[in-house]
């Protein structure tokens, strides 16, 4: 018993958790079995009426899917996240469902299963119905069964899968230097004779099929592109074909061929027979060209050709081409001259469109290719052709320069016919028959061989030349010299005589100006002795005139005697006997003062005693070692003290001396 007890008070235990475990894994089913049914926050639920008992609106009318009056089937409205009731199990049936989630960079096309038929229109119209998540108001107001033009953009939406399926699709992105080319796949039919519908406008860049279509637009190929970026665009309704933007090259001018628009009148008059022309926007060729740039240009409706404005070169060469490959197919002409010689021509024709003139060309021709192929190949090369016919080989090889003249003028006025302006002709590599080009070489070496020997003599010519000239260059020096000397004496001669004369004619001016000078000293000097003698005599005859002729005479010798400091006595006097010589005797020995002058002052020239001997020169005595005259005797002189009227001396000891 007390092993019974124990297990007894554990079951109830056990008993109650099995059931709290069941509740907690079943409590949804058992509310469920009460009507009660709770919707996740990230659900919605879909209902399904299992049966109607009573009711008019028991069955589904013919046709429908989905029960807008609680018929049996699936209902439009679904239930909301959170807890709803009276939904019994037995009559209902609901499913979860998540919310139809479209991310960035999507889009939802939607489908419907219920709805009106469709009538005259491939997509079902758009209705108000909260972007699909309205059921009810879809079906109520006039929403098609089939998929639908409008879309879901991105974001979470709570959509009734059991009437709508939902696909998710790329956004449509066009990149950069590209445009979309749209097909529609909805909308009025193409007029006949039309390949594209002309633009719509306030549909959004078919965003909008809706509006495009209440508009008037067209299904099929649209005029309209699409430009760069990224477009909500529904699949089901327009398909978008990615291609280059047009662009004209630097140096071009794009011609428009439109295949769209309206009929255009021909604006180029009566002048020009070979094309119409219209403006901008309608059918035909345009008559304005687009300028080098980028051109959103819808390839299929609109063809644009890239005319050169430049100057455009074609070689007529086998193998030789331009970039613009517009002469590919030209080869090298072959022309036969009129003395039956066939050879090769290569010729470059430089031609130039201008901007105004492209549309006409285009308009002639269609394309550049079509104006080579159709006028320049055939004019250039029978104009060539032809020219050779008319002369022989060989003269048509030497008058390459006035054939080449002769073709550019015919060939200029031949394209101006075209609207092309032939700017230069070249003739290029002639290619002569192998016979005739052996007898030109021939010719030609033999010319050159003259040639070479002339120029061999002309060579030694010059090279004697250059030997005279070379012997007087090296002479040339010493004669440079010799001539620079004689330049020298020539120059040094003329400068002795130019030094000579300048000499004699300073030494006459010095001269002349010295005796000038002598001349006026003299005169000065004379007018001055002249005046001064003239004074003195006036004053000597006034003197005398006063006092006498012989007393002044007297006062005159007695004044000069006082100056002279004379002694008039001697000092010494010695007795003798008389001699007829008139000494006083025999002359003794001398004394102690005789031979010197006892008043000789220091630095006096001679004694002035001695003055006064008659024999003297001149002021002074004969001393020792002079001469005693010119003729080697006493010379009658006039003494300082003398007298001039008489020979009479004073006696001095000089005189008692010597009897001279």
């Amino acid at each position: 018993m007390t092993d019974v007890l124990p297990l007894t008070g554990f079951l109830p235990l056990v008993f109650s958790l099995l059931a709290l475990a069941f509740l907690v894994l079943t409590w949804r089913w058992v509310l469920r079995l009460f009507g009660v049914v709770i919707v996740p926050g990230t659900s919605l639920g879909i209902v399904r009426k299992r049966w109607v008992l009573l009711g008019r609106n028991r069955t589904l009318p013919d046709g429908k899917i989905i029960a807008l009056s609680g018929e049996a089937g699936y209902q439009a409205d679904t239930l909301a996240p959170g807890l709803h009731i009276g939904l019994w199990p037995w009559q209902y049936e609901i499913t979860m469902v998540p919310f139809t989630l479209i991310a960035q960079g999507q889009l939802g096309v939607v489908e419907a299963c219920d709805g009106a038929p469709l009538s005259g229109r491939v997509l079902g119209r758009a209705v108000q119905c909260d972007a699909f998540q309205d059921a009810r108001s879809f079906l109520t107001h006039g929403g098609q069964r089939g998929p639908q033009i409008a879309i879901i953009p991105p974001g979470s939406y709570r959509i009734n899968t059991a009437l709508f399926t939902v696909r998710l699709v790329k956004v449509t992105a066009i990149p950069e230097g590209k445009v979309g080319i749209v097909t529609t796949q909805d909308g009025q039919p193409l007029p006949t004779g039309e390949i594209a519908g002309h633009e719509i406008d306030g549909h959004n860049m078919f965003q909008d099929g809706e509006a495009f279509i209440k508009a008037g637009g067209y299904k099929g190929l649209q005029a309209q592109v699409m430009l760069a970026g990224s477009y909500y665009l529904n699949p089901f309704f327009a398909s978008v074909e990615l291609a280059d933007m047009t662009e004209v090259d630097i140096g071009h001018a794009g011609v428009v061929i439109s295949f769209v628009g309206t009929e255009g009148t021909d604006v180029t008059g009566e002048a020009f027979k070979h094309g119409n022309m219209v403006k901008r926007g309608e059918r035909g060729v345009w008559i304005d060209v687009l300028d080098p740039g980028k051109y959103p240009v819808n390839p299929k409706t609109t063809h644009v050709v890239s005319v050169p404005t430049t100057n455009v070169v074609l070689n007529w060469a086998t193998g030789k081409t331009e970039a613009h490959k517009l002469d590919a197919k030209l080869s090298t002409i072959t022309v036969r001259s009129s003395d039956g010689f066939t050879f090769n021509l290569d010729v470059s024709q430089i031609i130039h469109i201008p901007r105004s003139s492209a549309p006409k060309v285009i308009a002639r021709f269609g394309s550049m290719e079509n104006l080579v192929t159709q006028v320049l190949e055939p004019t250039i090369g029978n104009y060539f052709r032809n020219a050779a016919q008319k002369s022989d080989a060989i003269s048509f090889l030497k008058e390459r320069t006035q054939r080449q003249q002769e073709a550019r003028q015919h060939i200029e006025n031949a394209l101006k016919e075209y609207d092309v302006q032939a700017v230069d002709t070249l003739i290029g590599d002639i290619s002569p028959p192998d016979s005739l080009m052996k007898t030109l070489t021939d010719r030609k070496i033999a010319e050159q061989q003259r040639i070479t020997f002339e120029t061999q003599q002309q060579a030694e010519a010059t090279r004697q030349a250059l030997e005279q000239a070379r012997a007087l260059a090296n002479t040339q020096a010493q004669v440079v010299d010799s001539e620079r000397s004689v330049q020298i004496a020539e120059f040094h001669a003329q400068a002795l005589v130019k030094k000579a004369k300048g000499d004699a004619e300073a030494k006459t001016t010095t001269a002349a100006a010295d005796a000038e000078v002598t001349q006026v000293t003299g005169n000065a000097e004379a007018g001055r002795i002249q005046a001064v003698g003239e004074a003195e005599a006036a004053v000597l005859q006034r003197k005398i005139g006063s006092v006498g002729a012989e007393f002044y005479a007297a006062m005159d010798i007695f004044g000069k005697l006082a100056g002279s400091n004379l002694r008039l006595v001697p000092e010494i006097a010695m007795a003798g006997p008389r001699r007829a010589t008139g000494r006083l005797g025999p002359r003794g020995p001398a004394g102690p003062g005789e031979g010197r002058c006892p008043r000789t002052r220091p630095g006096a020239r001679a004694c002035p005693e001695r003055s006064a001997r008659g024999g003297g020169r001149g002021r002074g005595g004969a001393g020792p070692g002079r001469r005693r005259g010119r003729a080697g005797g006493p010379r009658p002189g006039r003494a300082r003290g003398g007298s001039p009227r008489s020979g009479t001396q004073p006696v001095t000891a000089g005189t008692a001396r010597s009897g001279r």
